[in-house]
């Protein structure tokens, strides 16, 4: 797995790759469930899904979360998935939340062996402007690439 982490122009931007021993239907049939979500990150964001689930993504889907930010600060965050290819990619944006900004590209490829390439671009903005960069720039960047490495570990135990 490689996470970067990059800023330019205001905005950041993280990437990460991982090979996932399972096959493309396989793994598209895990990250396509909201449901699933839970699992995939940190136990201390006491991540939850308030919104109604349905058992598929697809284009126009808002889903809403309540997620710990930080110890004693809770935060609400709507998404929508603006685009969906089946076992290929899709997209989350943020609507409503604790970033300016925040576009979430999952990108799926059959890799040799049977295994499948996942990699992300997360690209997101801080509120506050240059103060939110200087005093939380580090932090969040950090917390973001923390996010990535439990997922990677998380997938890794789904799929073996």
């Amino acid at each position: 797995m490689s996470i970067t982490l990059s800023y330019q122009s205001g905005i950041y931007q993280l990437k990460s790759s991982q090979v996932i021993d399972a096959s493309i239907e396989e793994v598209w049939e895990y990250f396509s469930k909201p449901k699933n979500l839970n699992s995939l990150t940190p136990e201390d964001m006491d991540f939850e899904i308030t919104s109604s689930i349905v058992s598929e993504t697809y284009i126009g889907q808002i889903i809403s979360y309540s997620i710990s930010i930080f110890p004693l600060v809770r935060s609400h965050w709507i998404t929508e998935i603006t685009h969906v290819k089946n076992q290929r990619m899709f997209i989350d944006e943020q609507r409503f939340g604790p970033y300016a900004m925040w576009h979430h590209e999952h990108h799926f490829e059959t890799a040799e062996g049977g295994k499948t390439h996942m990699y992300d671009i997360v690209s997101y903005k801080l509120p506050l402007g240059w103060l939110g960069r200087i005093f939380a720039g580090k932090l969040i960047g950090n917390r973001v690439k923390k996010i990535f490495t439990y997922r990677e570990k998380a997938v890794d135990a789904i799929f073996k």
